[in-house]
């Protein structure tokens, strides 16, 4: 007898105008493309306006919702795309017929923001008391008008229980791909970031695009030798040893690497061989010394203190949490 197919998770994005286009697509696109070893779907993702009506993008086009905004009472998860409606992005109030659909959301429902959506949550008074970002851009405006929120503008996303939000524009996909790996495991966000053709995740923070130089010699960039210390974490990869690779002199490729990454090269392998011993962990039975020995920590205890400076628990606790999932 064949199984039953599960009962996918009820997502709502609620669009407002005028709407940032692109935050509006993301999570159909990327929560659309999670499916189970069966190919059932993971989600069941509508796109709902306040009046039921095409929503005004901030480019000149407008997208059709497609369920009524009654879907909001249903929803497992909302998520509110970036908007320049004015009372939330001027001066911190909601529209009374925002407010009101708002309201009609279930309380255990999960709350997201992407991009400049972070901006309704708070006026909402959802994020007080919680971590939360948004664009870099808007983070100041954000600050001033609600400091009952901790405003962190250098990462792409923050993950504070319930309450989910993403920095601007593309930290969208970033987070939606944290949401299938936190519901349904790595395989499953491994094989949306494939199809999407995005990594499974970016290394660094929001503070990697703020107004950085762009070098102008390509010729000199630090892109090839990341890809090659990325498939080689168990060699000794320290900056003389990378900076050789590139054929630029410690100093210079120092410098090209942080403009490039926002990190220093030892931060930067530092944070590779945790985010390869964390799949590690979560996708094989390896032992814990080994590892540490493939993801080039050397030794399990070193593993355990990297592990646990970056995440807060040690690798068979992280273990068990995604194997749990």
């Amino acid at each position: 007898m064949a199984s039953s197919s599960p009962t996918p998770h009820r997502v709502v994005v609620l669009a407002i105008p005028p709407v940032i286009g692109y935050d509006l697509t993301i999570p159909p696109q990327v929560l659309g493309e999670a499916f189970d070893a069966d190919g059932h779907p993971l989600y069941d993702v509508a796109v709902v306006s306040l009046d039921g009506g095409p929503v005004r993008a901030t480019r000149g086009y407008a997208i059709a919702p497609s369920a009524g905004i009654e879907a909001l009472a249903t929803a497992q998860t909302v998520i509110v795309p970036g908007t320049q409606v004015a009372g939330p992005r001027r001066d911190g109030t909601l529209p009374d017929d925002l407010r009101a659909a708002l309201a009609t959301v279930p309380s255990d429902a999960r709350w997201v923001s992407i991009c400049t959506g972070a901006f309704v949550l708070a006026a909402a008074g959802i994020l007080d008391g919680h971590r939360a970002t948004t664009h870099w851009k808007y983070a100041d405006d954000f600050r001033r008008l609600h400091p009952a929120v901790a405003v962190d503008e250098d990462v792409l996303f923050t993950d504070d229980g319930s309450v989910l939000t993403s920095a601007g524009l593309s930290a969208g996909i970033d987070l939606c791909l944290h949401l299938v790996r936190s519901d349904h495991g790595t395989a499953v966000a491994n094989a949306v970031a494939r199809h999407m053709v995005v990594p499974p995740w970016r290394d660094g923070g929001q503070a990697q695009f703020i107004e950085r130089h762009v070098p102008r010699r390509p010729d000199e960039a630090t892109g090839d030798v990341r890809a090659w210390a990325q498939a080689h974490l168990h060699h000794r990869l320290d900056v003389a040893t990378l900076a050789a690779r590139a054929s630029m002199s410690v100093r210079t490729f120092t410098r090209r690497f942080r403009e490039e990454t926002g990190q220093s090269p030892g931060a930067w392998v530092t944070q590779q061989r945790i985010r390869h011993a964390q799949h590690l962990l979560e996708a094989t039975d390896l032992p814990v010394d080994q590892v540490a020995t493939r993801a080039g920590m050397g030794t399990a205890a070193s593993l355990r203190q990297h592990l646990h400076a970056s995440v807060g628990v040690s690798p068979s606790a992280y273990r068990r949490t995604f194997r749990r999932a």
